[in-house]
């Protein structure tokens, strides 16, 4: 049992099968149970548990109330439509539901009353835990919920958790409120290697299933640190793996038989991973970037422009632009090209930002952009877009961009 995983009022035996549930998240698994404390004391009244998607927020929050055996509910705000729902599920899963009466549109001070007055019918012998998941969603409620839930604890022992993949800087109420104590959940690293691992297949060894996984992460580490999604593209492609072990093509030990056989499933499935992980500006630049590798720059003024006037494609014709732009491949722009559409096609003011230069170095370290010209081009960089056009208009309706529109080849 790893030694951060100790707390009095709990049994060696609970504490390793937590341990053994959270993998590669004992840290975080070991700083909420100090939070927590012993059973009958008193927690801290509110914790703030934030991260990126898919990084054990709840997973490891639900281990430790359900192991530990903690008197707890969980509600997912995105499935409360309402406060009353929220206010229902809290009451109704924390007391008897047979004693919780709201009325049809209930208030915060209706749900106060009720929680005050069935405390005194069933006062907590434990810490009552309620867990809101995905608590940003309670920011588009009444301005006055956020703020009662993180005071509940002057009515009862109760400890309010809330599970957001945003930071709280973007979630505090600008009215004011009782302040959270704060908990992160970094990115796995070095750790998903050894969680996926465990997911291995019980007709092949552990060693040829850790090599499968050192393939995948090496393939799509650099995209996605999503571990739902990488469990999910393990389990689709790990039958094509081993296509050449069942068809007795190839042993276990065939190492770069096995690789080469994969390697043009898991590029094709990389193409599905960009739709889903790209940031959203990322998927504005690779447009802009597609645009401006296919158009040429005199037509800028007829696509990104308005009241540019009635232009016709044959004033733009001459005699060696019978060819179609598309066969001839994409061309090099430069960089104030590229930003000048974006700011164009983007459906919002965005401000040029670091965060806008450093999404541009990511698509070209995922060889979606390369970097033409001189390394010492520092004032005015050169690139080339070097996705195709099926893939191009499939990250387009990602974001409802109609691309067609405004390719030259298309008029």
């Amino acid at each position: 049992m790893p030694a951060e995983l100790r707390q009095q009022g709990y049994s060696e035996a609970q504490l390793r099968l937590v341990s053994e549930k959270v993998p590669c998240r004992e840290a975080q698994a070991a700083a909420l149970l100090a939070l927590f404390g012993e059973p009958d004391h008193y927690s801290f009244p509110s914790i703030f548990i934030y991260g990126h998607r898919a990084m054990g927020k709840s997973h490891v929050t639900l281990t430790l109330l359900r192991e530990l055996q903690m008197p707890h509910v969980v509600v997912s705000c995105v499935e409360c439509v309402s406060p009353g729902l929220l206010f229902e599920q809290v009451l109704g899963s924390l007391f008897d539901s047979s004693a919780v009466t709201l009325s049809r549109s209930p208030s915060l001070s209706d749900f106060v009353r009720l929680y005050r007055q069935l405390c005194a019918e069933d006062s907590a012998k434990h810490t009552r835990y309620i867990v809101l998941d995905r608590a940003e969603v309670l920011r588009d409620m009444s301005a006055n919920l956020l703020p009662g839930f993180l005071r509940l604890q002057e009515l009862d022992n109760v400890t309010v958790i809330l599970l957001s993949e945003i930071v709280w800087d973007k979630f505090r109420p600008s009215t004011g409120c009782f302040e959270p104590l704060q908990l992160h959940f970094p990115d796995y690293s070095k750790g998903l290697q050894q969680i996926l691992a465990q997911d291995s297949h019980p007709s092949y060894s552990a060693e040829l299933y850790t090599f499968y996984i050192n393939i995948l992460l090496g393939v799509f580490y650099s995209v996605c640190k999503d571990l739902r999604e990488l469990r999910h593209l393990a389990a689709l492609n790990f039958p094509k793996f081993c296509e050449p072990l069942e068809k007795g093509e190839a042993e276990e030990s065939d190492t770069h038989k096995l690789w080469r056989n994969i390697e043009p499933h898991l590029k094709k499935a990389m193409q599905t991973v960009y739709l889903r992980e790209l940031p959203y500006y990322s998927k504005f630049l690779l447009i802009a970037a597609y645009l401006a590798s296919y158009n040429p720059a005199r037509t800028d003024r007829r696509f990104f422009v308005k009241h540019h006037g009635k232009i016709r494609k044959t004033t733009f014709l001459k005699k060696h632009e019978k060819t179609s732009n598309h066969l001839l491949g994409p061309k090099p722009f430069p960089l104030d090209r590229l930003l000048a559409i974006f700011y164009s096609v983007v459906d919002s003011r965005v401000a040029p930002t670091a965060s806008i230069f450093s999404q541009i170095s990511s698509l070209v370290t995922l060889q979606l952009l390369t970097q033409v010209g001189h390394d010492d081009q520092l004032d005015n960089p050169k690139y080339k877009c070097t996705v195709s056009l099926d893939f191009i208009r499939a990250i387009a309706r990602t974001v409802g961009f109609d691309i067609l529109r405004y390719l030259y080849d298309f008029l």
